[in-house]
C-alpha cells in the first residue's frame, strides 16, 4: 500500500519526547534542533494547517534547573521537578514559536481529562478555540498532580488521546529511531524498516520493543499501543526520526518513516462513538425549523429546543427528537439539564442574561452531533 504524504493532512499533532528535546549530558534544551522543528511547524501553519504539540520535558528540565542527581526520582520529587520544569518548557515553546509570530497556548492534562466526558469536552473546546485563533496548543501530561495510578506513563499514548480528542487526521511521533523494524535494528544488521502498517496484527505487536533511553518512558511497544488508539479513533499515525534537524520537512520530502493507516476519519469515528457507544442521559425535542437546520449541517441552538427531559450533565449524550417525537439524532450536550431547561427556546443573546455567564452559543455543536438519515 502506498504511503500518504504530509501535504494531505489538515490537522497534525506532533509528539516531542524528552530524549529529543533535552540534552541529557548538559540537562539543557537542544536549542538549534528545536528552532529547526519550529521552522517546520511554522511552514505548516503558514500553509493553513492546524498544528498541535504534545511535548515531554518538564521533569527533565526541572531536575536540571534544580541540579538533582541522575537516577530514578520518588513520585513527589518528580512532581516537584515538573512544577519547575513546566514553567521553563512553556517559556521555551512560547519563544521558538513566537519567533515566527505564532502564539503558543499551554494545556496540562491528566488521564481523567480524556476519560471523563465533561472534562474531555472542556479540553476539546479549549483546543478548538486555540486553533481557531491560529495559536499552537502545547500539551503535556500534568506531572505535578498525576500519580502512578492515574498517569499515562508515557506521552505516546497521551499524544494519541489528544489527537483523537482534537479530531486530528495525523499524529507524528518523533522518535530516536526512524520507524518500526521487523527486528531490533541495533541487534540485527539485516533488520528492515516496515514503511506502511495497514492494520496492527499480532505480528506487528510482536516486533515492538521497550524503551532504551534514560529520559524516555516510552518505547516502540508504547508507540504501537498509541497507533491502536489513534487509528481506532480515525487518525493516521507515523513514527519518524527526530534526531535530525527539520524532521517534519524530511517527512514531507519522503524521508524514512513508518505509517500506521486508519480506515476511518476522525469525524466519522468520533460520531460513531457518540451514536453507538454512549448511553443517552436525556432527550431534547426541537421544532421543525431546527430539524431542517440540523439536516443541513448546522449546530443545535437553544432557540430551536422546545422540550428538555432527563437528568444529564454537560458532556453527556442526549437524544434529539423532532416535534413528532421521531429521533433526529444524538449528541453531546453543552449544558447541564437545569441550565438547558432555563435557556430552551431563547435566542443566543439571551443566554448570558439568563445564566449570568457567557455560555456557549450552541446547545449541541455540530461536531458533537450525529444526525440520522
Amino acid at each position: 500500500m502506498a504511503s500518504p504524504e504530509l501535504s494531505q493532512f489538515r490537522r497534525i499533532v506532533v509528539k516531542v519526547g524528552s530524549a529529543l528535546l533535552v540534552d541529557s549530558d548538559r540537562g539543557e534544551v537542544r536549542a538549534s534542533w528545536l528552532a529547526a522543528l519550529a521552522d517546520d511547524m511554522a511552514k505548516l501553519h503558514k500553509e493553513g494547517r492546524d498544528v498541535l504539540v504534545v511535548s515531554s520535558g518538564s521533569i527533565a528540565l526541572g531536575r536540571s534547573r534544580l541540579k538533582l542527581p541522575r537516577g530514578p526520582l520518588k513520585l513527589e520529587e518528580s512532581q516537584a521537578a515538573a512544577a519547575v520544569g513546566q514553567i521553563a518548557l512553556a517559556r521555551i515553546w512560547s519563544e521558538v514559536l513566537g519567533a515566527h509570530g505564532i502564539d503558543a497556548g499551554q494545556i496540562l492534562v491528566t488521564l481523567q481529562d480524556t476519560e471523563e466526558r465533561r472534562r474531555y469536552l472542556n479540553a476539546r473546546s479549549t483546543i478548538g478555540k486555540l486553533l481557531e485563533w491560529r495559536a499552537i496548543p502545547v500539551i503535556n501530561e500534568n506531572d505535578t498532580v498525576a500519580t502512578t495510578e492515574i498517569r499515562y506513563g508515557d506521552n505516546d499514548r497521551l499524544a494519541a488521546r489528544v489527537a483523537t480528542m482534537a479530531s486530528a487526521d495525523l499524529l507524528v511521533l518523533l522518535s530516536d529511531i526512524d520507524g518500526l523494524y521487523d527486528a531490533p535494528p541495533k541487534n540485527n544488521p539485516n533488520a528492515k524498516l516496515i514503511p506502511v502498517v495497514d492494520s496492527i496484527s499480532s505480528e506487528i505487536e510482536a516486533v515492538a520493543g521497550d524503551a532504551e533511553s534514560e529520559l524516555s518512558r516510552g518505547g516502540m511497544r508504547t508507540k504501537v499501543e498509541a497507533a491502536k488508539i489513534a487509528t481506532t479513533g480515525g487518525t493516521h499515525m507515523l513514527i519518524a526520526s527526530g534526531k535530525i534537524e527539520h524532521p517534519l520537512q524530511a517527512i514531507a520530502d519522503g524521508g524514512r518513516c513508518t505509517w500506521f493507516l486508519t480506515p476511518a476519519n476522525p469525524i466519522t469515528s468520533r460520531k460513531r462513538w457518540i451514536a453507538g457507544t454512549l448511553e443517552p442521559k436525556g432527550t431534547l425535542t426541537i421544532d421543525a425549523g431546527a430539524v431542517t437546520a440540523l439536516r443541513a449541517g448546522a449546530s443545535l441552538l437553544p432557540a430551536g429546543v422546545i422540550k428538555v427531559e432527563g437528568q444529564f450533565a454537560r458532556g453527556d449524550a442526549v437524544v434529539v427528537r423532532g416535534p413528532d417525537t421521531s429521533e433526529i439524532g444524538r449528541g453531546l450536550i453543552a449544558y447541564d439539564a437545569e441550565d438547558a431547561e432555563r435557556i430552551k427556546g431563547r435566542s443566543s443573546p439571551d443566554v448570558m442574561a439568563i445564566l449570568g455567564i457567557s455560555g456557549r452559543a450552541e446547545m449541541i455543536h455540530r461536531d458533537d452531533l450525529v444526525v440520522g438519515g
